[in-house]
């Protein structure tokens, strides 16, 4: 069953999957943002930062990295995720 509100560990398992990372954290920082647009009242599953690294990014704009997060998730989005933000970088050569 899925929750109204979507987990870090739902979005983590969900980019690993798609973007399989060499590293990554999701955090819920939705606490912090309590009274913004887009809080549900609950203080989680609204607001969340990515931290994510992954050869997917190679060669791609900060734009084009930040889509590929953002369309990995847009069912989340459709649950309630109301903002990411999203630290992406590409291996080190």
């Amino acid at each position: 069953m899925t929750t109204s509100t979507p987990t870090a560990e739902q979005l983590q398992q969900r980019l690993q999957e798609v973007l399989q990372p060499t590293h990554l954290e999701v955090i819920d920082e939705s606490a912090q943002h309590h009274g913004h647009a887009g809080a549900n009242g609950t203080g989680f599953g609204t607001h969340f930062r990515v931290r994510i690294t992954t050869a997917a990014f190679v060669g791609k704009s900060a734009v084009s990295r930040h889509r590929l997060v953002y369309d990995a998730l847009q069912d989340f989005m459709d649950q309630g995720l109301h903002a990411l933000a999203i630290e992406a970088q590409s291996p080190a050569a």
